[in-house]
């Protein structure tokens, strides 16, 4: 793939990986679990797309989550990755299906190996939104994610969630991370 793509151009693909670990609150079980889980991910390229002056190239990408035997994907996301070559700005911005949206951006090299992307509630541009039931009782304060492409055939992530939730008196870090590896 050009390099239009930035740091992006290796994630084009269909992704797997067997070895996530969730460590988030469960409602049901009213503790803190870390939870095995099963991701497929799927990022095809485009671009350019141009605001005046300023081009990106993209990546539109969608993935699920599964816990063990699981039919029903128990996390889900669309979204878009996307790579400003004149900035070095490295965007997503992506919706998860319980009425959160983020858009998170940092800056990188094109030929970038690491990158991280943050967003927080109410930061002017990189920020997060959520529906009115998540804004008083789970609400996302930040978000920050660590992308390490380990080669042409794998990369990793390590990502925070940062909420303030009901049943803590203090704010908890939601934490994901994975790697996965190229199926196609």
């Amino acid at each position: 793939m050009a390099n239009e793509w930035g740091p992006l151009a290796t994630l084009a693909g269909e992704w797997q990986g067997e070895g996530g670990l969730d460590t988030a609150y469960s409602h049901s079980q009213e503790k803190v679990l870390d939870t095995p889980y099963l991701e497929k991910a799927t990022f095809k390229p485009f671009g350019p797309v141009d605001n005046g002056s300023q081009s990106l190239y993209g990546l539109d990408y969608h993935s699920a989550m599964w816990r063990g035997n699981e039919d029903i994907p128990f996390h889900t996301e669309v979204g878009y990755w996307l790579w400003d070559a004149a900035t070095g700005e490295v965007m997503r911005c992506f919706v998860v299906p319980r009425g959160i949206t983020t858009f998170a951006g940092g800056t990188a090299a094109a030929d970038a190996t690491e990158f991280t992307l943050s967003a927080s509630a109410g930061h002017d541009t990189y920020s997060i939104g959520e529906n009115k039931y998540l804004a008083q009782h789970a609400s996302t304060r930040a978000y920050e994610v660590t992308i390490t492409i380990d080669g042409p055939d794998t990369w990793s992530y390590h990502e925070t969630t940062t909420l303030r939730m009901d049943q803590f008196p203090e704010l908890f870090p939601h934490t994901d991370h994975n790697t996965l590896h190229r199926v196609a």
